[in-house]
């Protein structure tokens, strides 16, 4: 992956998002035993009133976004005991596409790695501020899906975020902004991306990522947190790009937490606006 500017919304769907969604569930897990077998025993922290309103809060966002994108039955995820070849989780270092269609990478090979790369992107863009605009929510509609799925997701993406009353639960005015002097942040973090099925005109990818969701600023009532979620893209090769004719969302694999300090509101916007985002390539 290589430094670029945020695209799809640079901060933070389709759905959404951060989380993008299929049918995804958020869980908060604290550990039940300490993870240094030779250091002090760990107190169990408990969940504050705050934490409790966040984790509602994301998966609120996840069942509104799961609606918005799911087109009739969701595919089924392969899965597999037997681990793949370390070829196959090893970066290729081949540079990421120079194109860009709305801001969002485009111009992938018709190659398993290229159907990687586009499904990583994609889950970006989808999961960014971007969605709550309705500008750049169509813009990004438009870049990552199909086009005869565009039509259709764009309808029920507009319904899902322009409705009053999920704005309000996230903390968002009925324009999809964050009130003054906090900033919103949905934000997706590729880690991994799988080939589950390929074929030259099809493909079915998994992006494994994390997403960062909340409002920072001082006074926040919805603090920025971390989820864990993989991405099931149905890819079709359209016009000489890939494109999503659909996805789903799982939970997790989510890795256990360790003791660290959290951010301060001040830190956690500072961080967000001036780190930017990545153009990802497998």
């Amino acid at each position: 992956m290589s430094n670029d500017d945020q695209y799809g919304g640079g901060g933070a769907g389709g759905s959404g998002y951060g989380e993008i969604g299929g049918t995804g569930q958020t869980r908060t897990r604290l550990p039940d035993s300490p993870s240094d077998q030779y250091g002090p025993p760990r107190r169990t922290p408990r969940a504050s009133r705050g934490l409790v309103t966040v984790v509602g809060v994301v998966v609120l966002l996840i069942a509104a976004i799961a609606f918005a994108n799911q087109s009739g039955d969701a595919p089924s995820t392969p899965t597999t005991n037997t681990p793949p070849p370390p070829a196959s989780t090893a970066a290729t270092g081949t540079r990421p596409v120079d194109g860009k269609n709305a801001g969002i990478p485009s111009g992938f090979a018709q190659t398993e790695q290229g159907a990687q790369s586009a499904a990583a992107n994609y889950a970006v863009a989808l999961g960014s501020d971007g969605m709550f605009d309705s500008a750049r929510r169509k813009a990004t509609v438009q870049a990552v899906y199909v086009p005869d799925v565009a039509a259709a997701r764009q309808s029920d993406l507009d319904r899902v975020y322009t409705d009053a009353q999920f704005l309000a639960r996230i903390g968002l005015d009925s324009g999809g902004k964050a009130p003054k002097g906090l900033q919103f942040i949905s934000r997706t973090n590729p880690v991994g991306t799988k080939v589950e099925k390929f074929s030259t005109d099809a493909a079915t990818v998994s992006v494994w990522h994390s997403t960062l969701f909340g409002l920072a600023g001082e006074g926040s009532k919805n603090p920025v947190a971390e989820s864990w979620y993989t991405n099931t893209f149905e890819l079709r090769w359209t016009n000489g790009d890939w494109r999503v004719a659909d996805f789903t969302q799982k939970d997790g694999p989510a890795p256990v937490g360790r003791d660290q300090r959290a951010a301060s509101a001040e830190e956690m916007a500072a961080a967000v606006s001036q780190f930017g985002g990545l153009t990802y390539a497998r």
